[in-house]
């Protein structure tokens, strides 16, 4: 009786953790000789109680553990908190997580605790290979005591090198799932013989799930924090693109270009800016461009996109982004250089920041609102001038308005000028119009009139005006053939009337005498102009060609005209034509003298001589 109450005694003493566990064992042996059922029931007792304080002890160290992850937030630390943790509760030499890697189908070491061998913490393992591949395979838990010797696991080269590098024997591995999703392997293993049970495969376990927990805590964070982060880069960049706004908008209020937008677009971002026009040329840039630049490659990446910057292929990076205004492709924006400006060598594939992104667009916007205000004020003024030259062609005598309005274009309607009359094919006169209004700038006109295009520009040489802008058809542009008439100089105060008239027959003289896409003037072509034209004026042509000799003769009441005529009739021969006149022969070389003098030198070389007798002819033929 006093054994069973001694204990009994113990039993209590060891359920409040006063009584050490070897007393309670050498009572309940002393009792077994006498009651063995007493004793061993006494024996189960002490165990169930060691096990509850066990799993108490468990409990409280996984609360412990779940407050230090609650205050992680990176998921490295997490990682290490668990596997540190997995190693102290179960009380082994290591412990070790891998994590799943979808791209490659296998998992890799991320994380150990107690290793020792650079190996084993590099190792990869495939989906089934191993203890852990058969843990990740099945998302069961897996435990052995000698893992060498299990035949139950698919046994690899590398994973056997890397065990018995570490000097692991006993391993036990558990799953671990975030949101039913694997995610890799949590393991607590021995350097010894170690009988791994389901107890331990449980308490693995609650590590794993609380670890999942953590994670998803942690990649929340990390979401946000990504988020944030996010948004607060977008409000920079879009404050950043509101002051880069508001700078080309400066720009543009103080009377600025395309040139002034690309220098502030530079200076932003500090690259080189180039704006091309429709058709590849460069209107406006800021810093160097690399030379070689493959404009049609740029041009057909920029329509490719839908107006954000895209990148080219360009030494030191560079992108392309179109103008566009209104649905219609204005020009393209083309900027780089931004790695070489800021001294780091530029890598493969640069990518604009969001701010940078911002910027270029606003500038392509900025650009396309100048052009566009550009395009409309330069069609406003070509009108203005295409209705000043009708209305001057129109004119036999301008009127005083007439010139004012010229004069408030920018045309001196007192200076010598030259008019052109210029054939091409219908498609191309609203590009050959554009061309001439280059060469005159604000001081000539441009217009059309049946069919033509009629340039007034200033200058005195009509044969070197013509040449600017005549050029012949070829075999991959049939229709490029620009043909142009000149006439000139005139004073459009005098009217341009004649001289229209003068160069319309010399541009249609070269299309009869199939010289498409050259240029001439009434001189050159001589009597042709006049014989191949639709409409002949026999007038003027007599009186360019001996209006000299006859304002001499009605100035003077002299007898040059005749004395010439009188002079071809018989054979260039003077003493002939002194005969035919009757006055003596030098009378006739006075009057010859004085002829050349006011038709100049050459007068009688043989072309010079047949226009003469031409104009002679029908001179008197009108006369008569």
């Amino acid at each position: 009786m006093r054994t069973v109450l001694d204990l009994l005694r113990l039993l209590a003493d060891r359920a409040d953790g006063a009584a050490p566990a070897e007393e309670l064992a050498r009572v309940a042996a002393e009792l077994s000789g006498s009651a063995p059922e007493a004793g061993a029931l006494a024996l189960r007792v002490r165990a169930a109680m060691d096990a509850g304080r066990r799993r108490e002890s468990e409990l409280a160290a996984l609360v412990g553990i779940a407050r230090d992850l609650a205050s992680e937030s990176d998921t490295g630390s997490v990682l290490d908190t668990i596997v540190r943790a997995a190693r102290t509760l179960l009380g082994t030499d290591v412990a070790y997580l891998t994590l799943y890697d979808a791209g490659r189908g296998d998992t890799y070491m991320r994380v150990t605790s107690g290793s020792v061998s650079r190996r084993f913490q590099t190792l990869r393992l495939p989906l089934g290979a191993g203890l852990g591949g058969l843990v990740a395979a099945s998302r069961t838990p897996h435990w052995t005591g000698h893992y060498a010797g299990d035949d139950r696991y698919r046994h690899t080269d590398e994973i056997d090198r890397a065990v018995r590098e570490e000097g692991i024997v006993a391993i036990c591995g558990t799953p671990l799932l975030v949101d039913d999703e694997f995610v890799g392997v949590l393991f607590a293993a021995n350097r010894s013989a170690r009988p791994f049970g389901a107890d331990d495969a449980a308490l693995l376990g609650s590590l794993a799930a609380l670890a999942a927990v953590s994670l998803v805590q942690a990649r929340r964070l990390t979401d946000t924090a990504t988020a944030l982060e996010a948004l607060r880069g977008a409000h920079a960049a879009i404050a950043e693109a509101a002051d880069a706004h508001d700078r080309f908008a400066g720009v543009v209020l103080e009377g600025g270009d395309v040139d002034d937008i690309a220098e502030a677009l530079g200076k932003l971002l500090g690259c080189w800016v180039t704006v091309l026009d429709p058709d590849g040329a460069p209107t406006a840039r800021y810093g160097p461009v690399p030379a070689g630049l493959d404009t049609a490659a740029v041009l057909r990446r920029a329509g490719d996109t839908s107006g954000r910057p895209v990148a080219v292929p360009c030494a030191g990076g560079a992108w392309v982004t179109p103008v566009i205004a209104g649905g219609q492709r204005l020009g393209t924006l083309l900027l780089g250089g931004l790695a070489e400006q800021s001294g780091r060598p530029p890598p493969p594939e640069r990518v604009l920041s969001p701010g940078q992104v911002r910027i270029v667009e606003r500038a392509a916007m900025v650009t396309a609102l100048v052009l566009l205000l550009t395009q409309r004020a330069d069609e406003s003024d070509r009108i203005d001038r295409a209705d000043a030259m009708a209305e001057l062609l129109a004119a036999v005598e301008p009127l005083p308005a007439t010139l004012d309005r010229l004069a408030a274009l920018g045309v001196s309607p007192r200076r010598p000028h030259v008019l052109l009359v210029c054939r091409t094919a219908p498609a191309r006169r609203r590009a050959l119009a554009r061309e001439a209004a280059g060469l005159g700038g604000r001081s000539g006109l441009v217009g059309e009139q049946d069919g033509a295009v009629v340039v007034l520009l200033p200058g005195e040489d009509p044969a070197a005006a013509g040449a600017r802008l005549a050029r012949p058809a070829s075999e991959q542009d049939p229709d490029a053939a620009v043909t142009v008439g000149a006439a000139g100089p005139l004073r459009p105060a005098d009217g341009a009337g004649p001289a229209l008239a003068e160069a319309r027959r010399s541009a249609e003289a070269l299309l009869a005498l199939d010289r498409a896409g050259e240029s001439a003037a009434a001189a050159e072509l001589g009597f042709a102009g006049l014989l191949l034209g639709e409409r002949p004026d026999v007038a003027g042509y007599v009186s360019g060609i001996l209006g000299p000799v006859a304002e001499h003769d009605e100035r003077r009441g002299s007898d040059l005209l005749r004395t010439l005529e009188a002079y071809y009739a018989a054979g260039a021969s003077p003493t002939r034509a002194a005969g035919a006149l009757h006055v003596h022969v030098n009378t006739v070389a006075q009057r010859l003298d004085r002829i050349g003098r006011l038709l100049g030198e050459g007068w009688q070389e043989p072309e010079r001589s047949l226009e003469l007798q031409l104009a002679l002819r029908l001179h008197r033929l009108g006369r008569s």
